[in-house]
């Protein structure tokens, strides 16, 4: 980059600087921002020209500064609750952010970041690679833990690198980031799946404490029928492998309304599909997906059926068409959220050649049922205030938990856990 471009990024964030209030009471922080990150104090450091300094401040409640900036559904957290945007634009605080950790990055002042030696002597296996067990390892390690991140691909960042599409993360920025957090001294072995080549019970044995990080990535069913049909795919999946089939010329049904249907529409658009239609039960206003990819999938030419919803999926043997409804939306009683209700005898067919079911997903039953392990009803590893879980040793965080499914509250779980193994570790060492 030359240098009369970053005088122009500069002089953008600048600008962007200036709108901030710093208000007193933060709601952009204390209401929207999963990671409590000082937003006001870090941006009156980046308008003073102290870009250091709002490293420093945001370094302390993350380390994933350049992703978060990028990919966060900043208006579904603290774009969303900014004073600025009552009246008007909220503050841009993911670009002011994503361009802190940039220059950190570029600059290599996490080189200079504070490390500690409290866990001194302490080792911690850390299953999974992704936001939340990238998060836990590094700040483990700033505390002094020998930490060995076990990971079952051959690269680190979990969904970061196999779920985010380039075009909303490039894989520079994720490198960047990743070796960052590698160079507080973290080992990594890669290839290594629990269940398959990694034995927890002889991790209990070789570290003090485990951290089972490595996601819930088995795309979640509606169980309607011809689900099962050739041509219908999870989009965790897909985003996951990158393996899709042809859509040149093709009719595609995207069912969901989050991120992952978004990544996935606007995907597989690029890949030549003729149409793509998003197809979500409830209102544009209640879709989970941030609104900036809302709006750039509809310029992409992308679809969207609210208040519509998938029942069933026609075929021989392969997706000819799906069969839909319309619904509305009804407050019941004892409800605060308006729940959408198919309307009667409004059903209708429409061609299509592939479906994609981006509703959600959940662990792989047949590696976390073999923990030993307590589970929730929903099946996810139950855990305590502290992320504990019902083996003294072994924490787990994120998807794999069930905490809410965005990159930065797994990173905010990673962090939460990583505080409480160093608690856990400083009174078992006492």
């Amino acid at each position: 980059m030359n240098t009369e471009m970053n005088e122009k990024i500069s002089e953008e964030i600048q600008k962007a600087t200036e709108y901030c209030l710093n208000c007193p009471a933060k709601p952009c922080s204390n209401k929207g921002c999963p990671l409590n990150n000082d937003i006001p104090a870090f941006i009156k450091q980046v308008k003073e020209g102290k870009v250091e300094e709002a490293y420093k401040i945001l370094s302390n409640t993350t380390v994933l500064g350049s992703v978060c900036g990028r990919i966060c559904p900043h208006m579904k957290q603290c774009e969303g609750s900014c004073v600025r945007g009552i009246k008007g634009e909220p503050v841009q605080i993911g670009k002011i952010e994503a361009y802190v950790f940039d220059e950190a990055l570029k600059n290599k002042w996490y080189e200079k970041l504070e490390k500690t030696d409290e866990l001194k002597g302490k080792k911690v296996a850390v299953v999974g690679g992704g936001p939340a067990g990238l998060t836990c390892s590094a700040f483990l390690a700033r505390s002094g833990a020998e930490v060995t991140i076990f990971e079952k691909q051959g690269e680190l960042g979990g969904i970061l690198s196999h779920g985010i599409p380039e075009f909303r993360l490039e894989k520079s920025v994720l490198q960047k980031t990743v070796e960052a957090i590698l160079s507080l001294g973290i080992k990594v072995e890669y290839h290594k799946e629990l269940g398959k080549n990694l034995d927890l019970k002889e991790l209990e044995n070789n570290y003090d404490a485990i951290f089972l990080g490595f996601g819930a990535n088995i795309p979640a069913k509606m169980h309607i029928e011809g689900e099962d049909l050739e041509g219908v795919y999870g989009g965790n999946r897909l985003l996951e492998t990158g393996k899709h089939p042809s859509y040149v010329g093709k009719k595609v049904a995207v069912i969901g309304g989050g991120n992952v249907a978004m990544d996935c529409a606007r995907t597989i658009k690029r890949l030549g599909a003729e149409k793509v239609s998003v197809i979500y039960r409830r209102a544009e206003k209640q879709m989970p997906a941030e609104t900036k990819e809302i709006a750039e999938a509809k310029e992409e030419g992308i679809e969207f059926l609210f208040q519509n919803n998938i029942v069933k999926i026609l075929g021989d043997k392969k997706v000819e068409k799906i069969e839909c409804i319309r619904t509305e939306l009804v407050k019941k009683e004892g409800e605060t959220r308006e729940v959408p209700v198919n309307i009667e005898n409004s059903n209708y067919v429409m061609d299509m050649d592939y479906v994609v079911m981006a509703v959600g997903s959940s662990p792989e039953k047949e590696i976390v049922e073999k923990l030993g392990l307590a589970l929730n009803k929903w099946g996810y590893i139950e855990v305590d205030e502290n992320h504990k879980t019902s083996n003294p040793k072994i924490y787990a965080g994120g998807d794999l938990a069930g905490d809410k499914a965005t990159v930065a509250w797994a990173a905010r779980a990673g962090r939460d856990t990583a505080c409480a193994i160093g608690d856990a570790l400083v009174l078992r060492k006492k």
